[in-house]
């Protein structure tokens, strides 16, 4: 199991990035950079790449709607090349609050539009020269649409790999089953061990069915905040806001992504009245609501035997990567947790 840890785009990046070399030697295997509606992750991903030798570099995510696809496959291909060869391209549709809201673009096929964004990628990578025509994308642009100068085109430099790793941030039925027949990786949230085989189970077998051997297995990445001690538990409390945030506010009614996940989880009553006293603005009594279930079983935070119980749990679900949010009060904290989640991961 490879560990990672995902970097806050909230704020103190380059202090983050410069305590990396330390994470990096204590056996961290790969880092992922968000982006929501922050600063541009390409641009850290860069300095990470810089400032680091051996840890892989991935976004976490990069949406698919505000870059074109062979942007996407320009972006993915330069961060290969300066990290030499350590990047793994993360990919997501986010949400209509992001993309219409901060982008100005239509929220539409998300599951389309990621298929043909990784096939475009793929053609680009291969320096294949590049003609797609499919229902969202089509390059050239056909007569009678433009000026009808566009050429086959194929990337001038040669990429370091042709086969750039593509990660899928997927939680629905179908676009998860998609992410099994496709990608190379698949990063869920809000990862349950116990109920991953109720809610995604079927989905993943159907994609499994139809993926191309060569592509390998999937790496399924599961996401935990990380604490290890006999008195960490209030830590889980750290949870609720960021969890009532996404499952009562992360889009509208009936149009809220992590809300389904929470009621395909079983907590229907719960779900709905976070989001009902979150978009009312009461937004300290929807954290109140979340499950502390919830909390617990996808957090590796309590005592070592029971954070070793937690890990277990991961693997035998299936999670190859376990992406972790050390919780520590400093640097030599947060070093001191990756050195041990590292060495209990290669116990199991």
């Amino acid at each position: 199991m490879r560990i990672g840890m995902a970097l806050s785009y909230s704020g103190g990046f380059k202090e983050t990035v410069e305590e990396l070399g330390d994470y990096e030697k204590a056996g961290l295997d790969i880092v992922y950079v968000a982006e929501a509606y922050s600063f541009d992750a390409v641009s850290q991903m860069g300095y990470i790449a810089a400032k680091t030798e051996r840890v892989e570099i991935a976004s976490g995510i990069l949406n698919i709607y505000s870059r074109t696809p062979t942007a996407l496959a320009q972006t993915a291909a330069g961060l290969d090349y300066v990290s030499e060869g350590r990047f793994s391209l993360g990919l997501g549709a986010s949400g209509p609050q992001v993309i219409e809201g901060f982008h100005g673009v239509p929220y539409t096929a998300p599951l389309g539009r990621t298929r043909e964004i990784i096939e475009i990628c793929r053609k680009v990578w291969r320096r294949e020269r590049l003609e797609h025509h499919g229902k969202h994308y089509d390059m050239p642009v056909p007569e009678g649409q433009g000026t009808g100068l566009g050429k086959p085109l194929k990337i001038i430099n040669h990429p370091v790999r042709a086969d750039i790793p593509v990660m899928v941030a997927a939680i629905g039925p179908k676009n998860v089953e998609m992410t099994a027949e496709i990608a190379n990786g698949w990063q869920p949230i809000f990862y349950l061990p116990e109920k991953a085989g109720q809610v995604w189970g079927e989905s993943l077998a159907a994609g499994r069915a139809k993926r191309d051997p060569s592509l390998g297995e999937l790496d399924v990445v599961g996401q935990a905040p990380l604490a290890i001690g006999d008195d960490v538990q209030g830590f889980l409390e750290f949870g609720r806001p960021m969890a009532a945030l996404y499952i009562g506010g992360m889009g509208a009614k009936g149009r809220n992504f992590y809300n389904d996940l929470c009621r395909r989880y079983g907590w229907e009553k719960e779900a709905e009245e976070i989001q009902d006293l979150y978009l009312a603005g009461k937004k300290d009594e929807a954290a109140a609501k979340v499950p502390y279930e919830l909390l617990e079983k996808m957090s590796l935070i309590g005592p070592e035997g029971h954070v070793r119980e937690r890990l277990a749990a991961m693997k035998e679900s299936g999670v190859t990567t376990l992406n972790i949010t050390p919780i520590a009060g400093d640097h030599k904290g947060r070093l001191a947790l990756i050195e041990k989640i590292k060495a209990m991961a290669a116990d199991l």
